[in-house]
């Protein structure tokens, strides 16, 4: 399963969002740091979901990190998250 699925799958799990948009940025970063051939470094994610509501901006990135889980979120360089209700 490709990084990608992974998060598409752990993220649609834990928060069922009305939007997931989840882009895969690596190849604009080659010759910079954390870049990896093949790419699967870099991403934006895009995240809409109800229950992000009572949370605070802090709170929902630290959710969203959550559900990826911490083998995960190792294996990516740099991640992007836009988060909203």
């Amino acid at each position: 399963m490709s990084v990608t699925e992974e998060i598409r799958t752990r993220l649609e799990a834990a928060f069922r969002p009305t939007t997931l948009e989840i882009v895969d940025d690596s190849e604009s970063h080659r010759g910079h740091a954390g870049f990896q051939e093949g790419g699967e470094s870099h991403f934006q994610v895009t995240i809409q979901s109800p229950s992000f509501e009572p949370m605070n901006r802090i709170a929902r990135h630290r959710a969203v990190h959550n559900a990826l889980g911490a083998d995960l979120v190792a294996r990516i360089h740099a991640l992007e998250l836009k988060i909203s209700v």
